[in-house]
């Protein structure tokens, strides 16, 4: 994949600060935005502010997305010069009450910002803090005022995303996926399913090297996955310098190993089950996040590797098999299958970093850039880079 990223994410940015992402859910399952927490690192952190906003509106130069500031310091800065492009700001509610901050958060909703009121007031707030606020975060049981949408935060695991669906959240931020996929005892068998399949049986097909014109039959078994997967390559993030019309001109670019990361993709981003949306969402992220921590890495099939091991790192959930099963018929680069089925081999403290960035976790986020030894700064700037190019995907 080229990096045609925008210059603001093509060096270590905001060396004080971790970053960390997580899905905005509907009760569709669809994602209805990113969340981007920002945690300083020490209390005693600055932030340069300047880019700081230049790094989200290369990111996100269509605005629309949610950002959760840590620290008094940081969500005091960005009141007062928030992003260029409408953004939905997470603000608690003691914050909001403080009269200090009135003004700040007054202006926010004539520049075309929202908020996200993170807990409830002791006192009603006055009606120009109050006018900024859609949505309020709230704990199960808690309930909101009149016109608010109820949103529960933190959530992890399918259970609990349902059970705060069930109790009256109307979106909910967080990971519908927790460990490894267990079977429950006594479940019934799963096959992969009929269109997923194909894109088995391709990445097969390609892996032994099979002629093109046995592959474009396979592939046209399914016309909308073929679509799909040009839609892909001719996407921005993509960056070739030529639109691909056909697989066997896609063949003739890439050649059969680069292929196989969009055959990865394709399969982890195909299913037709709407529950799978926030899953798709995570592997995608996970991939990409991967490919840019292992850009410094001089061996190109290692990068397109560890790209397929983030796609891959949550195959489990979407087809509801252990990957000891999963992947005897998928086929994955050992180095892929050793983190995934053995929880060891160089590609895992990788993954467990990314675990660590939609987890929020300062303590593990430290705990496993030290063990990589990676700054915060390269970490964010990959993790904004990574984001940037799926929503081109997409």
């Amino acid at each position: 994949m080229s990096d045609n990223t925008p210059a603001a994410l093509d060096h270590a940015i905001l060396p004080g600060i971790a970053l960390g992402y997580a899905p905005v859910i509907d009760r569709q399952r669809a994602i209805a935005a990113t969340r981007l927490t920002l945690v300083p690192l020490r209390a005693e952190a600055r932030t340069d502010h300047a880019e700081l906003l230049a790094a989200l509106d290369a990111t996100w130069p269509q605005g629309g997305e949610v950002i959760s500031a840590q620290g008094e310091a940081l969500l005091t800065g960005l009141l007062g010069q928030p992003p260029a492009q409408p953004t939905q700001i997470e603000i608690p509610a003691f914050f909001a009450a403080d009269a200090a901050h009135a003004d700040a958060i007054g202006a926010l909703k004539a520049a075309g910002h929202s908020g996200l009121l993170k807990g409830l007031p002791n006192a009603p707030l006055p009606a120009a803090v109050a006018g900024l606020f859609k949505q309020v975060v709230l704990e199960p049981g808690q309930a909101a005022p009149a016109g608010v949408a109820v949103v529960h935060a933190g959530v992890r695991g399918a259970e609990a995303v349902d059970a705060a669906f069930n109790a009256g959240a109307e979106f909910v931020i967080g990971w519908p996926m927790e460990g490894t996929f267990e079977p429950a005892p006594g479940a019934p068998k799963t096959e992969v399913a009929a269109d997923l399949q194909v894109i088995v049986e391709l990445m097969s097909r390609v892996d032994e090297g099979e002629d093109v014109e046995r592959l474009e039959q396979t592939l046209k078994r399914d016309p909308s996955l073929a679509f799909k997967l040009l839609r892909y390559m001719n996407s921005a993030a993509f960056g070739l310098p030529v639109e691909v019309s056909s697989f066997r001109h896609a063949i003739m670019l890439l050649g059969y190993n680069r292929l196989k990361r969009w055959l990865a993709l394709l399969l982890t981003t195909a299913s037709k089950d709407h529950s799978m949306r926030p899953i798709m969402f995570g592997a995608v992220r996970r991939g990409l996040l991967m490919e840019e921590l292992a850009a410094g890495m001089e061996d190109r099939e290692q990068r397109d590797e560890m790209f397929i091991c983030g796609l891959f790192s949550l195959l489990d959930h979407m087809l509801k098999s252990p990957f000891e099963k999963l992947l005897q018929s998928i086929p994955v680069p050992e180095r892929v299958r050793q983190a995934l089925v053995d929880g060891d081999g160089p590609f895992l403290p990788y993954l467990e970093l990314v675990r660590a960035i939609e987890s929020e976790s300062v303590f593990d986020y430290r705990e496993r850039a030290e063990a990589l030894m990676l700054g915060a700064g390269e970490i964010n700037a990959c993790v904004l880079r990574a984001l940037h190019k799926a929503a081109q995907l997409e």
